[in-house]
């Protein structure tokens, strides 16, 4: 899953990005309002942390501004004022969450999780297609009642999947959602880690849920 995270302080933003990589998120990084607006405005994100204190450009002024152009990707905002009406000035700018510093890494990847609940149709947090469920809090993966060891990525690319039931997932698309635009990826990396999970998740299974579009590229078929 691709965020933007734009964090004028250079240490905290290597700190965040690395702990977010960790967790299976591809992260593009901005240093300053301008740069985070115009990333915004080009890539479909699915989520964006955007801190207020920003060069150039305020995260308060980045986020109405990416409000008025009908961007409604999810935005979680980062500020050290603690001020009632701080959080209400950021609220009311098209913010969907505010987090004062400093935070735990827990409640940030929590917030975010919640963030993500909010676009689901599934508020209970886990996903479910036929008998494979799949658990973005824990990255736990059953079907059938049987655990799946992914790797961080494969486990990304099947959220992916998971999230977007039915619908055709080009190669482009998933590879615009699962690595940051300075990642340097193979031109069949998509193929590759498709064929990691078919293994996986519908080789030992009677029911095969993972379809390819020929020409086009891959979906997960949510059974009639």
């Amino acid at each position: 899953m691709r965020i933007l995270l734009v964090e004028d302080n250079r240490r905290l933003s290597d700190s965040l990005r690395l702990s977010l990589a960790d967790e299976g998120y591809a992260v593009d990084v901005a240093f300053d309002g301008q740069e985070g607006e115009e990333l915004a405005e080009l890539t479909p994100y699915a989520l964006i942390i955007l801190d207020v204190m920003l060069p150039r450009r305020s995260g308060i002024e980045v986020c109405r501004s990416l409000r008025n152009r009908h961007v409604k990707t999810p935005i979680l905002m980062l500020t050290a004022r603690d001020a009632l009406e701080d959080r209400v000035l950021g609220l009311d700018s098209g913010a969907d969450d505010y987090l004062i510093k400093p935070f735990e890494m827990e409640e940030l990847r929590a917030r975010l999780r919640a963030l993500l609940r909010r676009e689901s149709d599934d508020k209970s947090g886990q996903i479910t297609i036929a008998d494979l469920t799949v658990d973005p809090a824990t990255h736990f993966v059953q079907r059938d009642g049987k655990s799946i060891e992914l790797t961080s990525r494969e486990y990304a690319l099947l959220e992916y999947l998971v999230r977007n039931p039915n619908r055709l997932i080009t190669r482009q698309m998933a590879e615009t959602h699962l690595w940051s635009y300075d990642a340097t990826v193979m031109s069949n990396v998509v193929d590759v880690y498709i064929r990691r999970l078919r293994r996986k998740i519908d080789d030992p299974f009677e029911v095969k849920l993972i379809e390819t579009i020929r020409g086009s590229g891959y979906r997960l078929r949510r059974p009639a």
